[in-house]
């Protein structure tokens, strides 16, 4: 059923085209999407969707993550993506230790049991990883996830953007006082998505919150092209490993002094090619290119959401670190619910929107 209602997402990462895509899938017609572009978490990324086999202690962060994993397969065939933009590959996790690696295992298990999404589980020595991940050379044992998945954020945004015929605004957006976009015509709900940024966008209504900017890169080699079977590896002691239609990406790095600096750091990209190296000694003799963007970050590492106090136009989405692209989705539909039913309860899946923006 269409609605009249028009909605503005101010940020296209992840959070906003999915949040675009529940909203078109829900009828709602009119929809303007801002992004100025610089420094996007997600247009840097390549993010691995396989959060079943997380310790964190955050129950909120999993169900959140469960969920977002959830809605993929149905995003990608509705939007008829292609396997370089999200592709159920797998995921191979190692352990040094033979008896983390049995308690891994045993969590493994027990998540499966009610998360058909994981769709299998599997020990593998290391020769046995080696031989489903060409060129690399691992020490230790894994666990291998059949339903884990990867995503390379540009190809995913672009392909998602096409698919729902939306015009993105590149434009800096400032708020008028009362909680509008300057220079437009008022908004019925306007949906803050912008990541790191969020505290310079929320100055004029006179709040702040504690989001601060966490720095990543990664690097990429374009090598023979690896057969799309080829699991993400995502070894003890080293960065992820992300076979790619073009070669590997390895990374990323957690950089939490360096602000919205996006300039390419070479002692950084150092570690990382050490590590690649470490794990695939034949990288060594391939160029290596690089990507860089800024991740939002909580001081409790949570993602949070919902409507901005004292303004019922407003909600915002931030602090989804370096697993947004795992808990975007579901972000984004939960968002979409909440503009039709505002008092929807949300908090198995994040703390009240007060305790970050004040």
């Amino acid at each position: 059923m269409a609605t009249s209602d028009r909605i503005a997402i101010v940020g296209g990462g992840i959070v906003g085209l999915t949040t675009a895509y529940y909203l078109k899938q829900a009828g709602y017609t009119e929809i303007t999407l801002f992004d100025e572009g610089t420094g996007q978490a997600t247009q840097a990324a390549a993010g691995i969707i396989s959060p079943w086999l997380s310790k964190r202690r955050n129950q909120r962060w999993y169900n959140l993550a469960k969920r977002g994993a959830q809605l993929y397969p149905d995003i990608v065939a509705t939007a008829g993506l292609s396997k370089r933009a999200y592709r159920q590959n797998g995921t191979i996790v190692t352990r040094r230790d033979p008896a983390k690696l049995n308690a891994l295992y045993e969590l493994a298990t027990t998540r499966l049991a009610t998360t058909p999404m994981m769709q299998a589980i599997e020990l593998l020595s290391a020769q046995a990883i080696e031989q489903r991940v060409p060129g690399i050379t691992i020490p230790d044992a894994g666990i291998f996830v059949a339903g884990g998945a990867q995503i390379d954020g540009t190809a995913f945004l672009t392909e998602l953007a096409t698919f729902l015929e939306i015009t993105i605004v590149q434009e800096k957006v400032t708020l008028t006082a009362t909680g509008q976009i300057m220079d437009y015509p008022d908004f019925d709900q306007i949906i803050l998505a912008t990541g790191a940024w969020l505290s310079e966008i929320l100055t004029p209504l006179g709040l702040t919150t504690n989001v601060r900017p966490q720095k990543g890169q990664l690097i990429s080699y374009q090598t023979a092209s690896l057969p799309t079977t080829t699991p993400v590896l995502m070894p003890e002691g080293e960065y992820d490993y992300l076979p790619t239609p073009d070669g590997v990406i390895v990374g990323a790095s957690h950089e939490d002094d360096q602000g919205f600096d996006l300039t390419i750091d070479t002692a950084v990209i150092s570690d990382l090619t050490t590590s690649a190296q470490n794990i695939n000694p034949a990288l060594v003799k391939v160029p290596v290119s690089v990507r860089v963007g800024t991740r939002a970050y909580t001081p409790d590492f949570a993602p949070f959401f919902g409507q901005v106090p004292g303004y019922k136009q407003l909600f915002v989405a931030s602090g989804l670190g370096s697993s947004g692209l795992t808990t975007g989705p579901a972000i984004a539909q939960l968002l979409v619910a909440m503009l039709v039913n505002p008092d929807l309860n949300i908090s198995e899946y994040t703390k009240p929107v007060s305790e970050y923006i004040y």
